[in-house]
């Protein structure tokens, strides 16, 4: 089905069992609602798959969005909806929505679930400093800078690449403590993208919240360990 916000056509999948809850999936950047599609009979409750834009099967083009814009998002198609109480699963971008719903909708929200999340200020190393230092001398030369960034930057349209930083440089640390719903914290161990230390920091500032590292598993142990992550959400969402 497709929602209009903004302007922007935005693809969802929306199991109405006709319960009062609803798990909503919120996707990593550069993903889409097609990794977490083994979720959807996981209970009785409804359940609600997102593309972002300009993700999945949603529209390409959209300007001048950041982090709360998406978030804003899936509160308005929540409000379509009809759906007054849910659960939120976020994987690493998708983690990003998640906490800032659970402060804004607390009322609404019951249980998070961020996996490998992103969101938090990171650790800057001294490879990193330097790295920006020689972009910004470059760019100070008019020289060639093209290929100074992540893989996911690189592969995104210069309107695109200005969302894109305006996400990754939002840091919603000051978010944590405001949370009051129940939350559970998976990340895989070998996780790089976003480390361990932030799965840490997660457990460490919101209250009422439980760290779970899964063992062989980076930044997808959704998707590297299915089976353990489908038992670890199961019993959490329904205890």
């Amino acid at each position: 089905m497709v929602y209009v916000y903004r302007g922007v056509k935005i693809f969802y999948r929306f199991f109405d069992r006709k319960n009062e809850q609803t798990d909503i999936f919120l996707h990593g950047w550069g993903c889409s609602q097609q990794d977490f599609l083994f979720c959807k009979d996981l209970s009785k409750r409804n359940t609600l798959f997102i593309d972002f834009p300009p993700f999945g099967r949603s529209e390409k083009d959209l300007f001048n969005w950041n982090i709360f814009t998406y978030a804003n998002m899936v509160i308005s198609l929540c409000e379509h909806l009809n759906i007054k109480k849910m659960n939120i699963l976020g994987h690493s971008f998708g983690g990003r929505i998640a906490i800032i719903m659970a402060v804004l909708c607390k009322e609404n929200v019951e249980k998070i679930v961020l996996i490998d999340s992103a969101g938090l200020k990171p650790k800057r190393t001294l490879s990193y400093r330097i790295k920006v230092f020689k972009y910004k001398i470059r760019k100070k030369l008019n020289l060639d800078v093209s290929k100074y960034g992540s893989s996911d930057y690189l592969s995104l349209n210069e309107n695109m690449r200005t969302i894109f930083k305006s996400v990754v440089n939002t840091y919603l640390d000051d978010f944590l403590p405001f949370i009051n719903a129940k939350t559970l914290i998976i990340f895989g161990k070998n996780d790089t993208t976003t480390p361990i230390y932030m799965a840490k920091k997660l457990k460490r500032k919101i209250k009422n919240s439980n760290l779970v590292l899964i063992e062989n598993a980076g930044h997808f142990p959704y998707l590297e360990r299915k089976v353990q992550f489908l038992s670890l959400i199961k019993d959490f969402l329904e205890e």
